[in-house]
């Protein structure tokens, strides 16, 4: 609008000439500045400050949808669109999804568990299918490698480990850590990938201990073990894609951080119909 314009650009030029070129008068300029806001301006105005706010505890993750979601636990009743719409004309965005590199496979001559999910991840109860995997992350003292467990049930990470060296240590401490935290009964189903940490004798006789099946994703197959790869997609795209650390204490913290303070308790999942992960497992618990 011109007398937006205007109004923006009066410290670096005279508002007569601005008038002038853009063919308004200044006193249909002056009638403008002097206009109360709408009320529809208003509402806009004190929503806008709720997704600002949402956009910030959500660490720039959510886009226009759990944005929504998020608005509507809070007791807003707005649109969708109108959302949407608030956030583009501020420029609020999503951070961007990025590639990362997985942890390097080694070869192992001890064969494959089979593919006990076939792609289908869904639990009906916790503690029945676990998912896990590894990844590393960079700081400027060497790498950090990180082992998860996720609950298949409900997303939560239920155990993790964190390490210099990609070594059976830090895949078995993050299985420890689940069992430890969780007690499953016999029974449950172990998935990872084919990696040789998984596949490594010291490994397999701690899942033999707790009475575990081991289940493995296909050779290549990177979609066999989906929800650990989203995981760290999210993981990485929403805290180490936009930090550099010093040494592997900062990037521990940040990490730690993000699992059990925002990943597990506050973080809007989309599978489990908008809630946290561990309001997920309250719900079913009390229902």
């Amino acid at each position: 609008m011109k007398y937006h314009f205007i109004a923006q650009h009066q410290r670096e030029f005279r508002v007569k000439s601005m008038c002038m070129v853009l063919g308004v008068s200044r006193s249909g300029y002056y009638e403008w500045r002097c206009r109360r806001p709408s009320a529809r301006a208003l509402e806009n105005a004190r929503l806008l400050e709720k997704i600002r706010q949402i956009h910030q505890q959500a660490r720039e993750a959510y886009g226009a949808d759990k944005t929504w979601q998020a608005l509507r636990k809070m007791g807003e009743s707005c649109g969708r669109h109108r959302v949407a719409r608030l956030r583009r004309a501020h420029d609020i965005v999503a951070r961007r999804m990025r590639l990362f590199k997985r942890a390097a496979t080694h070869r192992h001559s001890t064969a494959p568990a089979p593919d006990l999910l076939g792609r289908d991840f869904k639990a009906e109860q916790p503690n029945r299918i676990w998912v896990t995997d590894m990844t590393f992350v960079p700081t400027r003292r060497g790498w950090l490698h990180l082992a998860v467990v996720l609950d298949l049930f409900s997303r939560r990470v239920v155990g993790w480990s964190m390490g210099e060296r990609p070594d059976p240590r830090v895949a078995l401490e993050a299985l420890q850590m689940a069992v430890l935290q969780r007690r499953p009964a016999r029974g449950l189903i172990h998935h990872s990938d084919q990696g040789a940490l998984y596949a490594s004798g010291a490994y397999r006789a701690m899942l033999h201990k707790y009475g575990m099946l081991q289940s493995m994703s296909r050779k290549g197959n990177c979609l066999d073990n989906a929800v650990a790869e989203s995981f760290f997609s999210h993981l990485k795209n929403e805290v180490l894609h936009h930090e550099i650390y010093d040494d592997r204490a900062q990037a521990r913290s940040a990490i730690f951080d993000y699992m059990e303070v925002f990943y597990n308790r506050q973080r809007l999942h989309q599978t489990l119909g908008y809630i946290s992960p561990v309001d997920f497992e309250a719900a079913v618990a009390v229902s």
